[in-house]
Order: C-alpha cells, then sequence, then structure tokens
C-alpha cells in the first residue's frame, strides 16, 4: 500500500465472548418495546453495529450520540440531520459529564408514543417501557446508563470488553434498561472501519501494532486538522511525509530519545493515541455522513 495512504493493520478480532453476548440479546429482544443504540458522536458509522439491524429487526430504535465533547460540532449536526432524515429518533450527549442525558426519558416517550397508547388502550397505564441499550465496546455504555439512573447501577471502565452479562436497571417507575456487554463483529467492511474503533479505544491496545495504528491516525488528521498537529506538536506534516516521518518527527519534537539516538516511535504512538482519545487534540471527528454515504 502507499504508505501515504496508511499501512495495512491485522484488526480481525471476535474473542468467544463476543459470541456468547450475540446470542443473550438476540433471546432477550423479545423483552423490550425498543432498542437504544449508543454510538461514537466521533465515528457513528463505524460505532453502529452492522449486526444490529438484524439482530433488532423492527424494534423501534433510539439513537444516542455520545462523546459528543470529543467531536466535531459541525459533523456531528450532518450526522444528526443524517439519521432524522432516515427516520430515526437522534439525542446527542456527554455521558462523562451528564450533559444531554436528561433528555432521555422524553426521548424514549416520543419513540413509543404509539405503544404507550396502545398500553393505556388496555388499561396498563402504568406498565413500564423496557429498553435494550446496546453499544460497542467502550463506547462509554455503562457510563450513559449510570447518569441517566443517577446513580452507579452499571460497572463502566475505559477498558473494552467490562459488562459480559445482562443487568436490569430501574431508571424509574415507568422506565427500564437492559443493560448489555458491548459487541463486536466477526469481520470488518473495510480497514477503515478497523481502524477508527481502534482509534477511540473498541479495541484493545495489546492485540496491535500500535506505532502502525498511530502513523495512520496522523495521516487521517493531516487530511482533515492538521492544525492539530501543529499546536499540540509543534510542526506541520507536509503532503509528501508518510505516516511513520510524522510519527518519528513527532517524536523528535517530543524529545522521546532512545540510546543510540534513535527515536522512540512507540512511546510516541502511545501518546498520540492517549491524546486524541483524551481530546487533548481538540474536537475531532473522523467520519462524515457524505462519505460513508
Amino acid at each position: 500500500m502507499n504508505e501515504n495512504k496508511g499501512y495495512e493493520l491485522d484488526l480481525h478480532w471476535f474473542p468467544g465472548h463476543m459470541t456468547k453476548a450475540q446470542r443473550m440479546i438476540e433471546s432477550n429482544l423479545k423483552l423490550v418495546d425498543a432498542v437504544c443504540e449508543i454510538l461514537d458522536a466521533r465515528i457513528p458509522y463505524s460505532s453502529r453495529n452492522p449486526d444490529v439491524d438484524k439482530l433488532c429487526g423492527n424494534k423501534p430504535r433510539l439513537i444516542v450520540f455520545n462523546r459528543t465533547d470529543l467531536a466535531d460540532p459541525a459533523v456531528t449536526a450532518q450526522w444528526r440531520k443524517y439519521w432524522k432524515n432516515a427516520g430515526l429518533v437522534v439525542m446527542e450527549t456527554d455521558a462523562k459529564s451528564g450533559k444531554g442525558v436528561n433528555a432521555f426519558s422524553n426521548a424514549v416517550r416520543t419513540l413509543l408514543k404509539d405503544k404507550i397508547a396502545a398500553y393505556a388502550a388496555k388499561g396498563q397505564e402504568n406498565r413500564p417501557l423496557r429498553l435494550m441499550v446496546l453499544g460497542i465496546p467502550n463506547v462509554g455504555k455503562s457510563t450513559f446508563i449510570n447518569k441517566v439512573a443517577r446513580r452507579k447501577a452499571a460497572v463502566a471502565s475505559d477498558r473494552p470488553g467490562v459488562t459480559r452479562g445482562k443487568q436490569w436497571i430501574t431508571v424509574d417507575a415507568g422506565l427500564e434498561l437492559l443493560d448489555t456487554p458491548g459487541i463486536l463483529w466477526p469481520r470488518f467492511d473495510s480497514q477503515t472501519v478497523g481502524e477508527n474503533l481502534a482509534f477511540t479505544g473498541a479495541i484493545r491496545d495489546e492485540i496491535m501494532d500500535r506505532e502502525t495504528l498511530a502513523a495512520n491516525l496522523f495521516l487521517r488528521l493531516r487530511e482533515h486538522y492538521a492544525e492539530s498537529i501543529e499546536r499540540r506538536y509543534k510542526f506541520a506534516p507536509t503532503p509528501e511525509m508518510s505516516g511513520m516521518e510524522i510519527l518519528e518527527i513527532a517524536a523528535k519534537k517530543r524529545g522521546f530519545l532512545l540510546p543510540g539516538g534513535v527515536y522512540d516511535t512507540e512511546r510516541m504512538a502511545c501518546v498520540l493515541l492517549d491524546e486524541f482519545r483524551g481530546g487533548v487534540l481538540g474536537r475531532i471527528s473522523l467520519e462524515r455522513p457524505e462519505a460513508e454515504a
């Protein structure tokens, strides 16, 4: 592959517990009125498990863009319009701070207004609404649930694959949530999808080449957010530079030097990934709806 277009990564990953999680989701769908799908606002397309459409069938769907505090607001607005035009109910949150989560109950009741009316017609006005909450690993699903429930009801972590079993959480007298393990899918549609998941931490860093991943992230940043590289790492990457060259220059600028005068690109790769995930580089979105359409 042309180095300026990125390096190949082996990103096919499907641990055995994810097969179990998928079966659990299938067997419990009959218990819920709707599905709430948590997406990463930086990568709304890549963080949307393509198996969910098949798994959930005709169940009403609420789309939650989480981590909007880390995403480019102009791009998030494009995605919001895109999904609403597709007929989906969309809301935006930053679950870590709690911003936007107070709109959840109203969004659910808007989504299920016909079902609520049907329950009332049967004399079941007090029947609680039940939603299954789905999301890929490390998308902030458990943190979102805890903010909605106003207590620590689900296990939250910045590591993928923490929630393993199902958990019912009561939000209020009229709303119950079924938390589920984060699931990926056996093979990604493209390297770009796999990369996006790896960039945002949905795939554990330990199973991949972080230097290659960081080199490819630098190339993606150069395309749309070159000013972020210049502001944070004090140099402007040129179009001729490969991702590895950019990574090495960044290591040089940071003074990451190994014995023998070799620059520590592995350390720089870890710094880049950490700073991107933590929002240190600014609010960055890696996908745009026009490209994915």
